[in-house]
């Protein structure tokens, strides 16, 4: 896939200090201009514009049904907008299915996980490394492996996916997409219903994964886990995007406020 010639500015911070540094340019690796997404009379989404630069993790916040996780489907090919493109590596890739943008490099974890139950952690990552990754037996063996490995679940390789903990499942989510060699990683609330502890063991596998390079899209309701890793930030409310830019200079929006956090905040 070739790159977009059109640069996108994007002002970045340190994670963990809400400091922005310096705007630099780079061609976005993934960006949806003009996005809506209607289901009859209801608006769901109406005007979503959205630029992800290599390497960036940008979080996307907002109250129950602001269609956060509408535009990460999108985003991912699981649906198609009303109107609107999707851009991937400077392709159009708007009428690309799931499995089509899976392969391409944009990989995808559900809010709830959904892993082969009759299968082993091992072969969870298996399957995905061979039907996303388009590996080889031998090279997807070694492959899941590494994954594993870099997700902390290399001990639980031979434990069946169904007896996994829930942060051993979100963990066992995470490395099925990244078993598919995303350049971008689409996360939705996986954070959600762990404990402090847990949520500190996966906050460091995503401090890592953004490390190695990894774009990362992070939509998540445990703020101070996402504010921790993110470089920008976006609030959506009732289908629109209420606010974005440096984490703090966001969450301290008196829109952002009264519609996210409430108004007795």
């Amino acid at each position: 896939m070739s790159r977009s010639a059109d640069p996108v500015t994007s002002g970045t911070r340190t994670a963990g200090t809400g400091t922005a540094r310096p705007a630099v340019q780079a061609p976005p690796v993934l960006s949806a201009h003009g996005i809506h997404r209607r289901f009859g009379s209801l608006v769901v989404l109406e005007g979503i514009d959205i630029t992800l630069a290599p390497g960036e993790a940008l979080g996307i916040v907002g109250p129950n049904g602001a269609g956060k996780t509408t535009l990460l489907d999108i985003l991912s090919g699981a649906q198609t907008p009303s109107e609107g493109s999707v851009t991937f590596q400077g392709q159009d890739v708007t009428r690309w299915k799931a499995d089509r943008r899976c392969r391409g490099g944009i990989g995808r974890s559900h809010q709830v996980p959904r892993p082969f139950t009759g299968m082993t952690t091992y072969e969870n990552v298996l399957v995905a490394s061979v039907q996303g990754g388009s590996r080889r037996r031998r090279a997807a063996q070694r492959h899941a492996l590494d994954v594993l490995e870099r997700c902390g679940m290399l001990a639980q390789a031979n434990k069946p996916a169904a007896a996994l903990t829930l942060l051993d499942r979100k963990r066992l989510e995470m490395a099925r997409a990244l078993a598919t060699d995303p350049q971008v990683l689409l996360l939705d609330e996986i954070a959600g219903g762990l404990t402090d502890a847990e949520t500190d063991e996966l906050i460091a596998t995503i401090e890592q994964l953004r490390a190695d390079g990894l774009a990362i899209v992070w939509i998540e309701h445990v703020l101070h886990a996402l504010l921790r890793v993110i470089d920008r930030l976006v609030c959506l409310a009732q289908g629109r995007v209420l606010a974005e830019g440096a984490p703090d200079a966001v969450m301290s929006d008196p829109r952002v406020v009264e519609a996210y956090l409430g108004s007795a905040a």
